[in-house]
């Protein structure tokens, strides 16, 4: 990580509009906020230029896809160069006629591609059609290593995410073997408009809490931004998602450093220490104490 005591990071939480422009240009106004307040690292959430189309099973959702580099990378890399920052992006990926990704990107105080991360969990349930669109990741990117991989950059090495990958204790687990100074989950998640207040309730603190939990096994600092506001279902099959926000920036013993709330536009910006993670894993060595020779049948779908 970087040689700084501290590290400032920034997590980004917006509303997303139908017109990618809008929502774009949404994203550029809430960066300059953060690197005005002096972030070194600002993250942004889960597919930030468009409203999360992933409610329906649409054809025509295809042309939104973009090759990388085009022209969201490129708006992307240019304000990381103009502004001097680390910036972790989102972009639904057209790789080749028939694959699409959806992939996070990381760029540079350069404005250089430093990496990017293409989501290896792919949820398919109601509301959230993601198999439809997406084609897991996989390891091209990064010469045939892991998946699970972070990226080096300026700031130290990321380990980048993306939504339904926060769930796996696996995915948190492997970044952080492979040297990760950091996690992050760029995410779009929310209620279904039929859930009562109390199924809602559980769901956001689990959320949290799975999240806090990776914080606290690895000894690593956790950021994770979210969307906010209400999209409507395109098809008309339901009444929609109600985004809950609720984005966060915890330290490496889940020990919250920022939380936003669950409905404004907000740049939520901390000092990370950056030795913390070091002196906590004296502590509480959970990595030197793995019974790795045990743990075979993790790699079976059930264990019989």
């Amino acid at each position: 990580m970087t040689s700084s005591p501290t590290l400032r990071v920034a997590a980004i939480q917006q509303t997303c509009s139908t017109d990618k422009q809008e929502s774009l240009a949404t994203s550029e106004t809430l960066i300059r906020e953060a690197a005005k307040g002096g972030a070194q690292l600002v993250v942004l959430q889960e597919l930030h230029a468009t409203q999360y189309f992933c409610q329906t099973e649409d054809t025509a959702i295809f042309e939104l896809a973009e090759p990388i580099p085009g022209p969201t990378s490129g708006h992307l890399s240019k304000l990381a160069a103009e502004l001097g920052i680390v910036l972790v992006g989102s972009i639904f990926e057209r790789r080749m006629n028939g694959v699409y990704h959806n992939t996070a990107v990381v760029f540079e105080r350069d404005g250089s591609l430093a990496g990017l991360y293409r989501k290896m969990h792919i949820p398919d349930d109601p509301g959230f059609y993601e198999k439809f669109y997406f084609t897991p990741g996989d390891a091209s990117f990064n010469n045939g290593s892991s998946g699970f991989t972070p990226i080096q950059t300026s700031v130290g090495k990321l380990g980048v995410l993306v939504c339904w990958d926060q769930w796996y204790p696996e995915a948190a687990r492997l970044m952080a073997l492979a040297g990760a100074e950091l996690l992050i989950y760029p995410t779009a998640i929310g209620w279904d408009m039929s859930d009562d207040d109390a199924e809602r309730e559980r769901q956001l603190e689990a959320w949290v809490t799975v999240q806090r939990g990776h914080a606290v096994a690895n000894n690593l600092p956790v950021i994770a931004p979210n969307r906010i506001g209400t999209e409507p279902d395109p098809s008309g099959q339901s009444d929609g998602i109600r985004f809950w926000g609720n984005s966060f920036i915890c330290g490496p013993q889940g020990e919250f450093l920022a939380r936003a709330d669950n409905s404004s536009q907000q740049v939520l910006t901390v000092d990370i220490d950056t030795g913390r993670s070091e002196s906590v894993r004296r502590i509480w060595p959970y990595l030197r104490d793995r019974r790795i020779d045990a743990y075979g049948d993790i790699l079976k779908r059930v264990r019989d």
